[in-house]
C-alpha cells in the first residue's frame, strides 16, 4: 500500500473522493496527508467499522458511487479521486468520472487500482486487440498512465488476477467535438462489431436522422474498409462531427 500512496502523492490541501475504502488501508495514510477524505463504501457492513477508526477529517458514505448525486461530491477544492475499482464496475466507475468532470465538477486527476486487463484497454494504443471503447472515451478526456503493476502476492490474501494502478490526468476534451453523446455512441457501435469494416460496423449505429455511412466516412475522409481498432481518437471525433452535422448530407 506504501507504493500506492507514494503513486498518488497526497498534498496538504488535497480533498480526495475514495472509492471503495474497505476496511481502510488507503483511507488512512491518505486522511494524515490529505485535508479531507469522503468515503463511498457500497459493503454496510465496513461502514461501522470504519467511521469508528478513521481520522476526524475523513467522512464515509454508505452506498454505491455510481448511485451518488453530485451534490455528496466535495464541491471546492483540489479534489482528487483514488480507489480500488472491482473489475465488473471499473468501466462505469470511469465513465461517471469523466462525466462528472464534463459537467463541471472540479476534478483534478484518478489514481485507481484496476484488474490489469482493464488497464491494458487503457492504456492501448490504435492498431493493437486491446484498443477499444475504454481506450478512447477515456483517452478522449485524460491522459492515462500505467503507474504500477502488482502481482498477486503483493496482497493478503492473494487475488487470482494481477492488478495494476493508473492515473488519469482529466482535461477539456481533446480535440474538441460538437456532441459528446454522439460520439459515444459512434464509438460504442464500431466497437460492438470490432471484427467487420468500419462501414459494416457503422451501418448499425441508429441515432437521429438517417444518414448515409458511406457519404459520412467520405465527409470524415476515412476508409471504410479500415477495421475500428485502427482509427484514432483524432478520427472518432472527426466521424462523430458529421454524424453530429448529418443534416448537411441528408
Amino acid at each position: 500500500m506504501q507504493k500506492v500512496v507514494r503513486a498518488i502523492d497526497p498534498q496538504p490541501g488535497d480533498v480526495f473522493i475514495e472509492i471503495g475504502p474497505g476496511r481502510g488501508a488507503l483511507t488512512r495514510p491518505l486522511a494524515t496527508r490529505a485535508q479531507a477524505v469522503v468515503a463511498f463504501e457500497i459493503d454496510r457492513d465496513l461502514v461501522p467499522e470504519l467511521r469508528a477508526t478513521v481520522p476526524a477529517n475523513v467522512t464515509v458514505i454508505e452506498g454505491d458511487f455510481l448511485d451518488a448525486p453530485a451534490d455528496r461530491l466535495p464541491q471546492s477544492g483540489h479534489i482528487r479521486v483514488a480507489g480500488n475499482l472491482p473489475y465488473n464496475v471499473a468501466s462505469p466507475i470511469l465513465f461517471k468520472l469523466l462525466a462528472l468532470y464534463a459537467a463541471h465538477a472540479p476534478l483534478s486527476d484518478a489514481t485507481v487500482m484496476l484488474q490489469r486487463e482493464v488497464a491494458d484497454r487503457l492504456v492501448a494504443k490504435p492498431g493493437t486487440r486491446e484498443f477499444g471503447v475504454l481506450s478512447v472515451l477515456v483517452g478522449h478526456s485524460a491522459t492515462v498512465a500505467r503507474v504500477l503493476s502488482l502481482p498477486p502476492g503483493a496482497f493478503r490474501p492473494p487475488p487470482k488476477v494481477h492488478s495494476s494502478v493508473v492515473t488519469l490526468q482529466f482535461h477539456a476534451p481533446e480535440p474538441p467535438i460538437r456532441d459528446r453523446q454522439i460520439f459515444a455512441g459512434i464509438v460504442q457501435a464500431a466497437f460492438t462489431r470490432r471484427r467487420k469494416t468500419l462501414a459494416n460496423a457503422l451501418s448499425a449505429y441508429r441515432s437521429g436522422p438517417p444518414i448515409s455511412v458511406a457519404g459520412a466516412l467520405a465527409h470524415a475522409r476515412i476508409d471504410g474498409r479500415r477495421r475500428p481498432e485502427t482509427l484514432s481518437i483524432e478520427e472518432f471525433a472527426r466521424l462523430s462531427d458529421v454524424y453530429a452535422g448529418r443534416a448537411a448530407l441528408g
